[in-house]
């Protein structure tokens, strides 16, 4: 099933235009407007109310050994929302997000919440992990936070050693992978990553947050609060353990590695949803592959309505930048729009450029890194965030 194409040309005057909106932005230092020019290509990939499913909503996108991109989401049957009906579903890209092929769905168990996908790709033996959270559909989350719920969330992963052609079914990792006083639970969502360097070099991490008590806590009503913490596999995805944690006020979060060609070992950057109240991310530091975490930042530049965001590091995306790091989130103190990219050459410490991609209503997201290009998969639409999921690609000219 082929999909169509818009393509998007910014003309000169257009541009003048944008830049006048704020909707590109240069700091004092920065490279010059013809360095980033982009083309851009876009398709709305799922849209509610097709396949059967009401809504889609938290996209996750991952490119395989063989350039295989796969397009993960959560297919909400009528009146779900968070919790209820929800099935994980799957579509693939043989020719670098160009067609798509028919809609698959890896996991439907009847009336309850099969979500939050969160893909790694192992790259020394090419299997595909797709790592997940499960709860009964009559469960609320706020029910879960609470306790006050019938069961709580609980942690799988499938895998793929064929591209996503088959899959194992689900198994679950709670026990290795949740502490047994957390209430709610979430994989990403996004994508997580293996680490190339260090001496945890081949370990496969995955972002995830919880809830727990805490007396002096604020959320919901009071008494809990939420945290960031990692899992990870030291063993090719055989076993999954749980990380450490970073807390409060911080969940849905993101992980890269970084650091310079003389500086490479494994060290880890988390960047995380903020409820302190300012519209800012938050950010923290790894130098043990996640096991334990620094004291978290806000970063004044990553503004956000509350909400996920997206970040990967980019190794072959400008010609002579070795790394940059790539974030997107809906850029703005107020509602949930103007999906925004932005640039970080130097690790996170400052994210000097910026560029929207969609002015209206929009969400989650969640990225990949191609060969001088960058492809995108973001919760988009005219009048709220939901109405579509879209493949986005832009690249270098």
């Amino acid at each position: 099933m082929k999909a169509m194409w818009l393509k998007i040309k910014v003309s000169i005057n257009q541009l003048v235009i944008l830049v006048a909106m704020g909707l590109f932005l240069w700091l004092p230092g920065t490279p010059a407007l013809a360095q980033y020019f982009w083309t851009v290509d876009s398709m709305a990939l799922f849209t509610a109310g097709e396949d059967g499913y009401d809504t889609y909503r938290i996209p996750a996108l991952v490119s395989t050994n063989k350039s295989t991109l796969m397009a993960f989401c959560e297919g909400r049957k009528a009146g779900s929302g968070d919790s209820g009906d929800i099935d994980i579903v799957l579509k693939r890209s043989f020719d670098n997000g160009k067609t798509w092929s028919d809609q698959v769905v890896l996991w439907d168990d009847g009336p309850n919440t099969c979500g939050n996908p969160c893909p790694v790709v192992d790259r020394t033996t090419g299997e595909i992990f797709l790592l997940l959270t499960h709860n009964l559909g009559q469960d609320h989350e706020s029910e879960i936070i609470r306790k006050t719920a019938v069961s709580t969330r609980t942690v799988w992963v499938m895998s793929s050693t064929d591209d996503g052609e088959t899959w194992t079914e689900p198994g679950e990792i709670t026990s290795t992978t949740k502490d047994p006083s957390w209430g709610w639970y979430a994989t990403g969502p996004g994508n997580g990553i293996q680490i190339e360097h260090g001496p945890r070099k081949g370990w496969l991490v995955i972002p995830c947050d919880h809830s727990f008590d805490d007396e002096n806590g604020n959320v919901q009503g009071g008494g809990f609060e939420y945290g960031s913490h990692t899992i990870y596999s030291a063993d090719h995805g055989k076993t999954w353990k749980l990380g450490g944690s970073i807390r409060p006020k911080v969940n849905e979060c993101a992980v890269v590695e970084i650091g310079t060609d003389q500086s490479k070992n494994g060290t880890l950057l988390m960047n995380m949803r903020s409820y302190y109240g300012d519209h800012r991310r938050s950010q923290a530091v790894s130098y043990d592959g996640g096991i334990s975490w620094t004291t978290p930042r806000p970063v004044d530049e990553l503004v956000e309505p509350v909400c996920q965001a997206s970040m990967i590091r980019h190794d072959r995306f400008r010609p002579g930048q070795k790394s940059q790091l790539l974030f997107l989130n809906p850029a703005s103190t107020t509602t949930r729009h103007n999906m925004s990219i932005r640039i970080s050459e130097d690790d996170g410490q400052t994210w000097p450029f910026i560029q929207t991609i969609h002015t209206g209503p929009s969400a989650y997201s969640s990225m990949v890194e191609l060969p001088g290009q960058v492809g995108m998969l973001y919760e988009a639409g005219e009048r709220n965030p939901y109405e579509t999921i879209v493949f986005h690609l832009i690249s270098k000219q």
